[in-house]
């Protein structure tokens, strides 16, 4: 017991090498801040989610070869966009705040599949469900679908030129890597089933404690249960929580300083900047990143009060990785109750 906790505890704070993150940072501040220019000169800056989330494409495939990468990004783009669409329609719907966790938790099962499938790097659904998630919590009309699909869309297609321009620039092959592709095996299906319950409790935990920004909750456990084995998930879910509640500190220093909007988006692709340099090498270092970003990009396109956004992310955290954390010792417990068996 004890040689596991050292284990854990050892992995939340070692942090991995570099490699070539920088290149994967420049193409992530490209991709996320061209497009909020745009809007910032259109005066839409309401709109800013749709384009984070299609710019987010461009997270995917940092280290595969340039086709699989680039039909990766393709695939989890148009993922991401149907994700919005599916939280836009939750939204029109006035659908109750249980049932809108149902189908999001339901969403994360199905795209967790598709990434163990497809061989998704980063795996699982977590931007997904943040998508999803977020877009059902912003007020809808049936006109929203029309918007989401030509901001969203164009955004994910800007995210693909730029990664093209950078193969491109680097010289990359653009052959067809000879990789097969695995059956969906046991653990594609334990993990999309514990996804899937992680994220459904953890949805209806918030729903009922906090009522408010629900998805947190939902994103949190999914992130906590990402790892390949128990460990794994458990360092993952302190680092996500630790990360999270020194994030919130940074996060509201820069609240509080009532940015005007350009700035908000110099801030923006900055820490996307520092999350994409971290968040391979130690996912706690890079949600002191994330975090602040997260709550930035949500107060700038529906401003609320800075308490309330501040104290949800914290409760909504907290609630996620306890959930998810609980999931996944339960997960491991049968798989390995089943394998005895």
């Amino acid at each position: 017991m004890a040689e596991s906790r050292g284990r854990v505890w050892t992995g939340v704070i070692r942090v991995g090498p570099h490699r070539g993150d920088h290149r994967v940072a420049v193409r992530a501040v490209l991709s996320v801040g061209a497009p909020l220019l745009v809007l910032l000169l259109l005066n839409r800056l309401d709109l800013s989610v749709y384009a984070s989330f299609g710019a987010f494409a461009a997270l995917y495939g940092r280290t595969d070869q340039p086709r699989p990468r680039l039909v990766m990004q393709a695939t989890a783009g148009v993922v991401l966009v149907a994700s919005m669409l599916l939280g836009t329609a939750v939204s029109a719907l006035s659908t109750p705040a249980l049932l809108s966790v149902a189908v999001v938790a339901a969403l994360a099962a199905a795209v967790t599949l598709l990434a163990y499938r497809a061989q998704w790097h980063p795996p699982g659904a977590l931007f997904a469900v943040f998508a999803a998630g977020a877009t059902a919590s912003f007020p809808a009309t049936g006109t929203a679908f029309a918007t989401v699909l030509l901001v969203g869309g164009a955004s994910v297609t800007w995210s693909l030129l730029v990664t093209t321009v950078f193969v491109l620039a680097r010289r990359g092959s653009w052959a067809r890597p000879r990789r097969p592709r695995p059956a969906i095996g046991s653990v594609a299906w334990e993990m999309t089933a514990t996804v899937g319950v992680a994220a459904l409790l953890a949805g209806v935990a918030g729903v009922l404690l906090v009522g408010t920004h629900w998805y947190w909750a939902m994103v949190g456990a999914v992130a906590a249960v990402g790892g390949a084995h128990v460990t794994a998930r458990l360092i993952r879910g302190v680092q996500r929580l630790v990360g999270t509640l020194l994030g919130v500190v940074i996060a509201a220093g820069l609240l509080a300083l009532h940015l005007p909007p350009w700035l908000v988006i110099i801030v923006a692709v900055t820490l996307q900047a520092g999350a994409e340099l971290f968040v391979g090498r130690n996912y706690g270092i890079a949600m002191l990143f994330i975090t602040p970003l997260a709550l930035l990009m949500v107060s700038l396109a529906s401003p609320v009060a800075p308490e309330m956004l501040l104290r949800d992310r914290i409760i909504e955290t907290l609630i996620g990785v306890a959930v998810g954390t609980l999931v996944a010792i339960v997960s491991a417990g049968l798989r390995r109750r089943s394998a005895r068996g």
